[in-house]
C-alpha cells in the first residue's frame, strides 16, 4: 500500500492506493476508486475491506478520504459536501491517469453505503468511469416485509419489484395481508 495525495480544487485528498499481488508498474492494471460512506474513512470499508479484496483480485485501488475528512484538507472540518464528495471521485479519476501503470479504459468506481450514491453521481458524468458498484443497504421496516416466496407480495414502495401486484387504494395492503391488519 503507498499513502498518496491529490488535489480537488485547493483541497489535498489524501487517500491509499493498493497493488495487485505480484504487481508489476510495467504492466497495465484495471482500477477502482472505493468512495467510504458518510461519516467514515478510507481506512475502513473502502480502503480496509473492498480496496484490499479488489486489490487481491487483481485490481489497482485507491480508497481516498473525502474533502473535508479523514486526513484531507478542507475546513470546516467533518463537512459532508454532496458536491465536493462527487467531485473528489472525478479527480481520483485523473489522479488515476497519471499512472503508467493504470489502464485508463478500465477505470470503476465502488461506493459503500453513502459513497455509493456519490459514486453512481459521480459515474453518470465522468465518461472515464466505465462500470460502477455500489454497498448500499434500504432501510425495510421489518414489519413490511413479507414472504418473498408468495409471488402475490411485495412491500408497496417496491411496485416494481411485482408488476402484478396492484396496491388497494383503500388500505395499501396486499390482498394476501389484509389478514395482518
Amino acid at each position: 500500500m503507498e499513502s498518496v495525495r491529490f488535489k480537488n480544487k485547493d483541497i489535498d485528498v489524501a487517500a491509499d492506493l493498493r497493488f495487485p499481488p505480484g504487481f508489476d508498474s510495467s504492466k497495465k492494471y484495471p482500477a477502482i476508486v472505493c468512495g467510504h460512506p458518510i461519516s467514515s474513512c478510507k481506512e475502513q470499508t473502502a480502503g480496509s475491506i473492498y480496496g484490499e479484496r479488489l486489490a487481491e483480485m487483481g485490481y489497482v485501488t485507491l480508497a481516498f478520504d473525502a474533502s473535508y475528512q479523514g486526513e484531507s484538507g478542507g475546513e470546516p472540518r467533518y463537512l459532508e459536501d454532496p458536491a465536493a464528495r462527487v467531485e473528489d471521485f472525478r479527480c481520483a479519476v485523473d489522479y488515476l491517469v497519471t499512472l503508467d501503470y493504470v489502464d485508463e479504459e478500465r477505470i470503476g468506481a465502488l461506493g459503500v453505503c453513502g459513497g455509493g450514491v456519490y459514486a453512481a453521481n459521480a459515474t453518470m458524468t465522468e465518461h472515464r468511469i466505465k462500470a460502477l458498484g455500489t454497498v448500499v443497504a434500504a432501510r425495510i421496516p421489518l414489519d413490511r416485509v413479507g414472504p418473498f416466496d408468495d409471488p402475490t407480495y411485495f412491500p408497496p414502495y417496491f411496485p416494481t419489484y411485482n408488476p402484478t401486484y396492484r396496491p388497494r387504494p383503500e388500505t395499501n395492503t396486499p390482498p394476501s395481508r389484509q389478514q395482518d391488519r
